[in-house]
């Protein structure tokens, strides 16, 4: 069940009745405003706009969503491919006007080549455990121009455990989520937050240099990868 997806075609389609829920592995269950996926650049945060006013060439939104960074990247001029995982999510893409919005896994995109690769809203989350950090940069090695770059988002949670010991039989920024909306329950899925010192010696590891170019005052913060 799709329930992300639904929640997004319905407010896109004003037909809005529930609330999405986030229910997590670490806490209470999250409200996610609806709203919040189809910012306009206006709206959107520093960082975001940072990012998007850095992107060159050829750009792959990675978990594009509903495609609002997309389409910025368009109106900029940019030629952009937006992907996701949700067929729901990019019919809501293609609708809002993504010229090339495409259900398809990241690990999967074969033939192509681009200058960005780009994932905001904490992005390089869907990798889901530190360990496939790697297998992303592979990819992304496969997937970008000589002169390539990669611009993602995360932050340390390490506040999550303010009152305890950090956990000793996995990384802590890994953790689990699940969409709840009217009534109806999605799979959990992984997903993984990264410190900016796990993120800068595993890039270094892979061969890539990290430059972190903007941090807000929650703690989110913009890295910029390119190879050595």
């Amino acid at each position: 069940m799709d329930v992300y997806g639904k929640a997004l075609l319905d407010y896109a389609h004003e037909k809005e009745e529930g609330v999405l829920m986030l229910n997590t592995s670490y806490g209470e269950p999250e409200e996610m405003p609806l709203w919040y996926f189809f910012r306009e650049y206006e709206d959107m945060p520093d960082l975001e706009k940072m990012a998007l006013s850095i992107c060159e060439g050829k750009v792959l939104d990675v978990g594009a969503g509903t495609g609002s960074h997309a389409l910025c990247l368009q109106q900029m001029g940019l030629t952009v491919t937006a992907i996701d995982t949700s067929k729901t999510a990019v019919d809501v893409m293609k609708e809002s006007g993504v010229k090339d919005a495409r259900q398809v896994d990241y690990f999967k995109l074969e033939g192509e080549k681009f200058d960005t690769i780009l994932g905001l809203m904490n992005g390089i989350g869907f990798v889901g455990k530190k360990d496939r950090f790697a297998d992303f940069l592979k990819k992304a090695d496969d997937l970008l121009a000589s002169n390539g770059q990669i611009f993602i988002d995360s932050s340390d949670i390490d506040y999550l455990y303010e009152d305890e010991a950090l956990p000793n039989d996995h990384y802590y920024g890994e953790v689990s989520f699940q969409y709840e909306y009217k009534g109806e329950k999605g799979e959990w899925f992984d997903w993984v937050y990264f410190d900016k010192d796990t993120m800068t010696q595993m890039a270094d590891d892979l061969g890539w240099y990290c430059y972190f170019l903007e941090t807000d005052e929650h703690g989110q913060y913009l890295a910029r990868l390119v190879r050595k």
